[in-house]
């Protein structure tokens, strides 16, 4: 298969497994990562159709050469952190829209789709569950504002220059790769990360929050599925599944053969309440998500121990 797809951010945790998925399918793939966050051990060395740029969206001349000759972009370069985004909104805003007009403008010239990573953060607290892709949006931190700004942003270059473009809404994507120590990672990681040092679970809160989670390789392929499409517009991006995160703290411990214990601390502003996504759209256009969160935990668990 000829076709060459360009990943940026394609070192990171959803992007290297998203890189894994379309090199099984046969397609040629570059990745662009400036490897701030992602991690080039991510990457398979030396293999044939694996091409990396090391650089950043903010060089005009790297993009240009990371745009040749692609037939299709996923775009998943981003300051993912709510923390960081509510402590600095200028320096997150800056990364994460004025980088993203970039790549489109990049798009526009070159005629290419566009597929990129937007949030659940754009609803905000939802009044009504599950939430469909036509839910009001209202950002409670700059994060979510920054990616309703992305798909604002999409949706008019596509009207006003026919840009082939879809935003998918990522939920709680969760697996292997996923940093514990990092500011980005997800309640997962950390976790399990504090099972395996012997720390209690620190549920923030009453542990009454909802998430829908997802494995990050239910997510890969459903990243190669939304470049493979046209659809444009948004996809909810979810298990459809809601769990609170002291029933995700107690299925852990669980399977973790009862070792371990809870502590609460202090709930963090811009946490939201609820989450969980209407798959409807998903399902119809791009697939289902197949790994259920107690397998999917399992193996994941395994997995850290036989590090």
């Amino acid at each position: 298969m000829s076709e060459r797809i360009l990943v940026i951010g394609g070192a990171g945790f959803i992007g290297s497994h998203s890189v894994d998925h379309m090199l099984a399918e046969g397609y040629a793939v570059r990745v662009l990562d400036d490897f701030s966050t992602g991690r080039r051990e991510n990457l398979p060395k030396g293999h044939p159709q694996l091409e990396i740029i090391a650089g950043s969206v903010e060089d005009a001349t790297i993009l240009q050469v990371a745009f040749t000759e692609v037939s299709a972009v996923l775009y998943l370069a981003a300051q993912v952190s709510v923390q960081r985004s509510l402590e600095d909104p200028v320096q997150s805003a800056e990364q994460n829209i004025v980088g993203f007009v970039r790549v489109l403008e990049q798009a526009r010239r070159y005629s290419v789709r566009v597929v990129y990573a937007s949030s659940a953060a754009v609803y905000g607290d939802p009044e009504v569950l599950p939430l469909q892709e036509t839910a009001p949006l209202r950002p409670i931190s700059p994060y979510g504002l920054e990616k309703y700004s992305n798909e604002l942003y999409a949706e008019l270059f596509g009207r006003l220059y026919g840009l082939s473009q879809l935003g998918l809404r990522y939920f709680n994507v969760y697996g292997p790769r996923q940093d514990p120590r990092s500011p980005y990672s997800g309640v997962i990681s950390r976790f399990i990360d504090q099972l395996q040092n012997g720390r209690p679970l620190t549920v923030r809160g009453d542990g009454l929050q909802e998430r829908d989670f997802i494995h990050v390789a239910d997510v890969a392929r459903v990243n190669l599925a939304a470049l493979r499409s046209a659809v444009n517009g948004v996809v909810n991006v979810a298990s459809g599944r809601a769990t609170t995160i002291g029933e995700l703290a107690e299925l852990l411990i669980e399977l973790n053969l009862g070792k371990g214990e809870m502590q609460r601390v202090l709930r963090q502003s811009g946490d939201i309440r609820h989450s969980q996504a209407d798959v409807s759209r998903m399902q119809q256009v791009l697939g289902r998500a197949n790994i259920p969160l107690n397998r999917g935990l399992r193996t994941l668990l395994e997995r850290c121990s036989a590090a």
